[in-house]
């Protein structure tokens, strides 16, 4: 079975609440989102935008991030994270990123990945 084209508006999204492992507590109460782990969200995302559409045998790695995280979400909230894919340059894929809570934007940005043959080991 063939798979599709990589094109610019592929999207990635996920959903997940934010517990004990993604959060940081030098905040205060039960803790808010860390930094690093809404990166990790985005990036996931943004796997999950193209990882249909690359040939057999390749993935991609994360190479870039240049985002902002503007508001906290607490622990036991929903947050929602989205990679959309801008444009490809080769290898290179570049995405635009956006994370919300249950009640506002977050934090945005853009990341990029590079598609690579993954070796066998």
């Amino acid at each position: 079975m063939a798979r599709e084209q990589l094109t610019p508006g592929l999207l990635g999204k996920i959903e997940t609440l934010v517990d004990d492992k993604l959060v940081v507590k030098h905040m205060g109460g039960e803790g808010v989102l860390s930094t690093p782990s809404m990166i990790m969200l985005m990036e996931r995302a943004g796997i999950e935008a193209v990882q249909a559409h690359l040939p057999e045998g390749h993935t991609t790695v994360g190479f870039e991030v240049n985002v902002k995280h503007f508001g906290a979400t607490p622990k036991g909230e929903k947050v929602t994270v989205t990679a959309e894919l801008l444009d490809i340059d080769g290898r290179k894929l570049r995405f635009k990123v956006e994370a919300f809570d249950e009640h506002k934007k977050v934090g945005d940005g853009t990341h990029r990945r590079a598609i690579i043959k993954v070796e066998k080991t």
